[in-house]
């Protein structure tokens, strides 16, 4: 036998359908947006698994941006130079429908689900170009409160047509947003914000003008045609829409400092902005930033969700597709029984997920505000959290093969823990899940008829749901005690959101396994600890998820 036969070797990782492979997914789609919807999403997620668009997202992630702040006599520019494998994830993208298309359609028409599915789907290939996509589909959201703005910004916003470069909006096929919120002293207390804004009438922009000048210490895609930022103005903290160029095609004030040297998301390039006298229109009332802005952190925080169940539905892909095809001790793996284990509980926590982020998108597709506005803050929490232990799970399922970049898990591993740190860290989503269900009772009255959609289907399911919204009813938001326990509270509340989820739209083995780990509590402290009164159902699990 000669030494360089290659034997036991695991194929690559190309070739699957994104979306026909995913039954959680494809279902969602169809239940929530029509079999239109997912017929129109079929040719996306065939491309996602395509070799091509592999090679692309490794392309992107292995040659990260390069700042160019002069060029060659010296003049400040302030340019990001992208690999072209970006450009052609951002087209695939933007061409999908994946930004702010869905404030443009009629309400209830499915667009947040469809366009939340494609979302999922395209985060799979490569995570970081999802910024600037997630962003410009977030600033939809704020946009369309204001006429004059909104009607400037949106229809390029929401165009699929994805056109790179610093121009005028006027002149330009599409655009991309961003958005300006974090600051070096403050960090997510954006109260503590410094960046100021001072009223200069008769500007080069649209509605009432300020001159804004301060220091941004994350902004995400700088190379964005128009971000949301806030500043101090004279009234208090309050929301502007501040463009990359201005109408006579000089450039805005927007000098960047430098890139930020990330654990990953190497794709996308996250700066630090120095505003020096930078030209915006404001974006509701002064001293309402916050306010003003939350509907884009609203959606910006679904979008974590979404991409967090996008990574972890590749990190079980990939260990599936490993069991399946490598042998060990006389066997597949995917038959060996402990590795049967470990991937069912994987694929159950990855179908959690899926479903409860599609659930939200429909809600705001129909208008369930509180629903939306409770669940997103659970979902964030919660998905972004059991996402970074999924994947090390799912990366030892191909031993040291996991650890190589070359077989996909690395990146992913890297990417893992940074959704739970955008838009508010686990510990901010937990409070404003206290905040919410102390201040907004009308959230937890819209959480609890969700809950009880499936009363009476599982006993356990429903003492859990029961103790749970007890306890978050006997909550005193003055209390320290509250916030102490806030964590405990936020994961039996999702817990139970995910469990009616599954209960109602897949009873059978998802359910009942669901059911039993997560609630009854019938599996131990790591993936792959469920009991053995359910080793029949991890057959049925681990063939749903690949």
């Amino acid at each position: 036998m000669s030494t360089h036969e290659v034997t036991n070797q695991v194929p690559p990782f190309v070739g699957s359908d994104f979306l026909l492979d995913d039954a959680t997914l494809r279902e969602a789609v169809e239940r929530w947006a029509g079999p239109s919807a997912a017929a129109e999403l079929a040719p996306l997620g065939a491309l996602a698994g395509t070799e091509e668009a592999q090679e692309h997202a490794r392309l992107a992630d292995t040659h990260p941006p390069v700042l160019r702040t002069h060029d060659a006599r010296g003049n400040r520019i302030d340019e990001v130079e992208f690999h072209p494998s970006w450009h052609w994830l951002m087209t695939q993208a933007v061409g999908a429908g994946l930004t702010a298309e869905p404030w443009t359609r009629p309400a209830g028409s499915g667009a947040h689900v469809r366009r939340a599915a494609g979302f999922l789907l395209w985060s799979r290939v490569e995570a970081g170009h999802g910024c600037p996509v997630s962003m410009t589909y977030a600033a939809g959201s704020a946009l369309r409160h204001d006429r004059t703005l909104g009607d400037r910004w949106l229809p390029a916003l929401a165009s699929r047509d994805y056109d790179f470069g610093i121009r005028p909006v006027s002149v330009k096929a599409g655009a991309v947003a961003g958005m300006g919120m974090t600051e070096k002293q403050g960090g997510s207390d954006v109260r503590a914000n410094s960046t100021r804004a001072v009223p200069a009438p008769g500007g080069p922009l649209p509605g009432e003008t300020y001159r804004l000048t301060g220091h941004k210490w994350f902004c995400s895609a700088p190379m964005s045609d128009v971000f949301l930022v806030l500043a101090q103005a004279p009234g208090g903290l309050t929301c502007f829409v501040v463009p990359r160029a201005l109408d006579d095609g000089t450039r805005n004030a927007f000098a960047l400092q430098r890139l930020k040297d990330k654990l990953g998301n190497h794709s996308n390039a996250s700066s630090e902005v120095e505003l020096d006298g930078t030209w915006g229109s404001r974006l509701g009332d002064e001293g309402r930033g916050v306010r003003t802005i939350i509907d884009m952190v609203g959606a910006t925080r679904l979008d974590c969700v979404l991409g967090s169940s996008a990574t972890m539905r590749d990190a079980v892909a990939r260990a599936v597709h490993h069991a399946r095809h490598r042998s060990a001790f006389g066997a597949l793996l995917v038959d060996q029984p402990l590795m049967r284990n470990v991937l069912a509980d994987l694929a159950l926590e990855s179908e959690a997920a899926t479903l409860l982020g599609m659930r939200l998108a429909h809600a705001v597709d129909a208008g369930e505000t509180e629903l939306a506005r409770l669940g997103v803050a659970l979902g964030k929490f919660w998905v972004c959290k059991r996402t970074a232990p999924l994947v090390a799970e799912a990366l030892e399922c191909l031993g040291g093969n996991g650890y190589v970049e070359e077989n996909g898990l690395a990146r992913l591993y890297r990417e893992a823990p940074l959704n739970s740190i955008w838009e508010g860290s686990g510990n901010v989503n937990a409070l404003d899940v206290l905040r919410a269900v102390t201040r907004e009772p009308t959230t937890l009255e819209a959480l609890t008829k969700e809950l009880h959609e499936v009363r009476g289907a599982s006993t356990e399911l429903d003492a859990h749901v029961d103790s749970a919204l007890a306890q978050a009813r006997s909550l005193d938001p003055a209390s320290a005690d509250a916030a102490f326990g806030a964590r405990s509270i936020v994961e039996r509340l999702a817990l139970a959101l995910q469990a009616s989820l599954l209960v109602r739209h897949f009873p059978g083995p998802v359910a009942d396994a669901f059911v039993a780990s997560r609630i009854a509590g019938h599996r131990g402290h790591t993936f792959g600890s469920l009991d053995v009164d359910l080793a029949g159902a991890a057959s049925a699990l681990v063939e749903r998820a690949g």
